[in-house]
């Protein structure tokens, strides 16, 4: 049974993180990428005055790397990409997962700020994120941990399996938390998952998709980087992936873990009765249960 404080997370959430509507996309648009350009890119003042950080903008976008104060620039880094549709930065949330995972690991926490919809597609930022997983890695020889949260989650599968092919540098583990992996919207069951999810809205996410991959032509959505969950899994590293099953996003990880299991990729899956989505996140106990399972598969693989 949930917890009262995932309940009540589970209630508020929905209330304080309202969708736009979408009637006029054209306004849509433009609100949404106003607030992308008026919002705060770097970490809260509680995250930094806890680490040491770095900021690097050789690819255009800021590359945020923060390790535990007082400390020296660990050999180990969590590569992380957040969440938010592909429509919305980095929150709070984001920058305390992403640092407490890391701290607790003994690793650095990068983080980049790429490129939002919809003023950005896919197509800005992934040979770019490519470039700088490869610089992480050539900088962490203790290995480099790729972990996601629903967006950012789809984007970390995309970006592992095209690492995959290119033959170098590759993620040791990966983490993913409930993630996209589907934006084709055609996933059996995602319709019934909608009305099971309080937070996460169909039809906001049919438009965001048709933002980020450029189009709405089901090709372009079917893309391997735009719909990882749909692209080649064979030779993917040991993965750890969560989902709760009051989650739009939940049949998409359920089929990502059957087509894993006959692509023999290693993919354990959390599947979290009655959560939400992204609850690992959240100010609750199944997230701390979560957090020490992330550990104790990163630590152990």
């Amino acid at each position: 049974m949930p917890s009262l404080q995932h309940t009540l997370a589970s209630w508020l959430i929905p209330i304080l993180r309202r969708n736009m509507s979408i009637d006029d996309i054209p306004a849509m648009r433009a609100a949404l990428a106003r607030q992308n350009r008026e919002a705060q890119e770097g970490p809260p003042r509680d995250v930094r005055g806890k680490h040491e950080e770095s900021i690097g903008n050789d690819h255009g976008f800021p590359v945020f790397t923060l390790w535990k104060s007082g400390t020296e620039l660990p050999r180990r880094s969590v590569f992380y990409l957040h969440g938010g549709a592909y429509v919305r930065p980095a929150d709070k949330r984001h920058w305390h997962f992403a640092t407490r995972i890391a701290d607790a690991l003994g690793a650095r926490a990068v983080l980049p700020a790429y490129p939002l919809a919809p003023e950005y597609t896919v197509d800005d930022s992934f040979e770019r994120l490519l470039a700088i997983f490869e610089e992480v890695a050539a900088e962490s020889p203790d290995g480099v941990v790729l972990v996601g949260d629903s967006a950012g989650g789809g984007y970390a599968l995309a970006l592992a399996e095209a690492l995959r092919d290119r033959g170098g540098a590759q993620p040791e583990q990966m983490v993913l938390i409930a993630p996209w992996v589907d934006l084709t919207g055609t996933a059996p069951g995602i319709l019934e998952a909608a009305k099971r999810d309080p937070w996460l809205s169909f039809p906001h996410l049919s438009v965001y998709a048709s933002f980020w991959a450029g189009s709405e032509d089901p090709a372009r959505l079917a893309d391997p980087r735009v719909s990882p969950g749909l692209g080649d899994l064979a030779g993917l590293p040991p993965t750890l992936m969560f989902c709760g099953t009051r989650d739009l996003l939940q049949p998409g990880c359920d089929a990502l873990f059957e087509r894993a299991d006959a692509a023999d990729w290693p993919l354990e899956y959390a599947v979290a009765p009655g959560l939400i989505h992204v609850y690992p996140l959240l100010p609750a106990p199944e997230a701390r249960d979560a957090i020490e399972h992330i550990l104790r598969f990163c630590k152990h693989g």
